[in-house]
């Protein structure tokens, strides 16, 4: 599996897509669970359930495929995501359940940084 990650996000009723890249997509989808930034299109939707991923071994792939993906129309992404995930579960579990203990020091750090 490759070290970079082009992602979707959506909300609880499905209602807004949101088309990622990153090379650390476990932060990534904390940040967006975390609404790290408040004012973001992510965090004024409520996207913050991980639904499609797919990995890449260098950043030119997953960059170009995050663009690829952006062109399209909002059926194709649904068509995209219904290949793997007919339900769209929330994926960010499979990360979780594998690093807790790390997911726990870095929400504490983002928490410590925001009372400061």
């Amino acid at each position: 599996m490759g070290k970079y990650y082009t992602y979707i996000v959506t909300n609880k009723t499905r209602g807004a897509l949101y088309t990622g890249m990153s090379n650390t997509i476990e932060r990534r989808t904390l940040q967006h669970k975390q609404k790290i930034n408040p004012t973001s299109f992510t965090a004024r939707y409520k996207i913050k359930r991980l639904v499609w991923f797919e990995s890449f071994p260098t950043p030119i792939e997953a960059i170009r495929r995050e663009k690829e993906i952006k062109g399209w129309r909002r059926e194709k992404k649904i068509e995209l995501i219904e290949q793997t995930n007919p339900e769209w579960k929330d994926l960010f579990g499979k990360f979780y359940m594998k690093n807790r203990t790390r997911y726990r020091k870095i929400t504490e750090e983002w928490n410590t940084k925001d009372t400061n």
